[in-house]
């Protein structure tokens, strides 16, 4: 017993030392190519050592052996090797096809499937920087903060230049900077931050921050903050609108906005990953649509095409936000004005219909009602659809599991399967939404699906990637998609951005 016990803890420290040993590849990899590496979606970069394995178990979850980390660190000295362009990189995919082929990690045989399979990125491609202002700074701005520092990288792509935001206090930048720096949802900042009061200035880890205090959107001057050709992102919610939102038009050194919230009119409404191939050069103002929206259609897309959808009712189990009351007091919506904190809310919710602006099939065929409930943070939908074919819960939730792993929506769609999972457990999920494949209920040609999301950070990763569409800067994401294996009778292709 004590020698296994000792094998064991010598095998550990050995693990533990290679993922160190990884630790500036995974840097190197990202700061000077821009490329981003995960496995299964869980990114690499800047987690700790003991995290880097306990990501290779991971893959134990998804049905995979345990990924070993020796062939984790071949690929990544490969594509040092290699120096592609930017890309988002699964490891575990790119190692499951290599080992597939009987592949030897000894020899010249990996970079030549590297080579081959990220052919498209392997061509030099410039990249402009394109700056981004936040106009407003509450949830949704200090969490897309967070992430644009967090991704800057070498610095060509999106440029965190600026906050817009009204003067609350005589000490109002110490305030933002501290609520930049400590979150009671999220947790600390990962990093540094210092302000500079002469110039109103935030420091986060290297990325340095203009503040600009101003009440009227259209006057104020980038330009002479040395921004320009900027998107401003506007997270207040005051706007809905294109007359409201193209105030930010007139000011000097912006060419674009994005709403942070459902559009108005004629405004496009972009799910990452859904319909985002619609935005084009002409568009000056987009919507990032809602975090409920973001949640339930891309898992409504996967299903339609798989299935077909008759007709559902969407309800949501959602956070309580801050345009609900602390304590009981007046509010001009009905039963918003009762203590968030203490009560289940009844209320409405705009997103089964504003699904129709993203996928115009399912027009007319969804409702949807939601309860704000006592929690901070992480939401549930429950989606109760009617289907145009039988189905079985091993069957869709295979095809769910599969459609997170590898079709094109694996980055808005993950699938979790354990009996213990509540919402503080997926706190700063960075996918759209999770499928809880146990509290899946089929029977015939109906289906109730369980999708939890993270309303407030994993809304906010899908605005970044609608960003990066806009400025046109999105990673290449590799290895290529693979077909969707429905049931056992056929493979189908996952959802295609242009097929909906």
């Amino acid at each position: 017993m004590s020698q296994q016990f000792e094998a064991r803890r010598v095998e550990w420290i050995a693990r533990e030392e290679l993922a160190e040993r990884m630790i500036p590849l995974i840097g190197r990899l990202y700061r000077e190519l821009g490329i981003v590496t995960s496995i299964h979606g869980r990114r690499l970069l800047n987690i700790s050592p003991v995290e880097i394995l306990r990501t290779h178990r991971y893959t134990r979850k998804v049905g995979d052996e345990v990924l070993r980390p020796e062939k984790t660190y071949a690929v990544l000295e490969a594509l040092e090797t290699l120096r592609p362009g930017p890309a988002s990189i699964d490891v575990a995919r790119l190692v499951a096809r290599f080992d597939a082929r009987g592949g030897s990690y000894a020899t010249d045989e990996l970079v030549d499937f590297l080579r081959e399979e990220l052919a498209e990125v392997l061509t030099a491609r410039e990249s402009k920087p394109t700056d981004v202002v936040l106009y407003g700074f509450g949830r949704i701005g200090r969490l897309l903060a967070r992430i644009l520092i967090a991704h800057q990288g070498d610095g060509s792509g999106l440029r965190l230049r600026a906050i817009v935001v009204r003067r609350g206090s005589a000490d109002d930048l110490k305030k933002r900077a501290s609520l930049l720096r400590r979150d009671s949802v999220h947790g600390p900042f990962a990093g540094t931050i210092e302000i500079d009061e002469e110039n109103d200035t935030i420091l986060a880890n290297g990325t340095l921050i203009q503040v600009i205090y101003a009440n009227d959107p259209a006057a104020v001057d980038y330009t002479q903050y040395g921004i320009s050709d900027a998107i401003v992102v506007d997270n207040t919610g005051r706007w809905r609108d294109e007359e409201g939102l193209g105030q930010h038009l007139r000011a000097t050194g912006v060419s674009r906005v994005l709403l942070t919230a459902p559009g108005k009119g004629t405004i496009k409404n972009i799910v990452s990953g859904i319909n985002s191939e619609d935005i084009s050069p002409e568009d000056r103002i987009l919507s990032a649509a809602s975090c409920t929206t973001n949640a339930i259609t891309p898992v409504l897309a996967a299903v339609d095409q798989a299935f077909g959808i008759r007709h559902g009712h969407v309800e949501t189990v959602h956070s309580y936000t801050n345009d609900q009351n602390l304590i009981d007091n007046f509010h001009k919506g009905d039963r918003r004005g009762r203590s968030a904190a203490l009560n289940m809310v009844i209320t409405e919710t705009g997103a089964a219909k504003a699904v129709a602006k993203a996928l115009p099939q399912l027009a007319g065929r969804l409702s949807g009602s939601a309860i704000r409930v006592p929690t901070p943070d992480v939401s549930l939908a429950i989606l109760n659809l009617q289907l145009e074919r039988p189905t079985t819960k091993d069957e869709i939730n295979a095809y769910l599991r599969q459609t997170s792993l590898t079709s094109p929506l694996r980055q808005q769609i993950d699938y979790v399967e354990s009996p213990e999972v509540v919402s503080t457990d997926f706190v700063g999920s960075n996918r759209a939404g999770i499928v809880d494949g146990l509290a899946t209920v089929a029977g015939e040609e109906s289906v109730v699906l369980y999708v939890w999301y993270d309303n407030e950070f994993g809304y906010s990763c899908q605005v970044v990637r609608v960003l990066e569409k806009m400025a046109d800067v999105h990673p290449t994401i590799l290895p290529v998609r693979e077909p969707v294996v429905l049931g056992a009778e056929a493979a189908v292709d996952a959802v295609e951005p242009a097929a909906v």
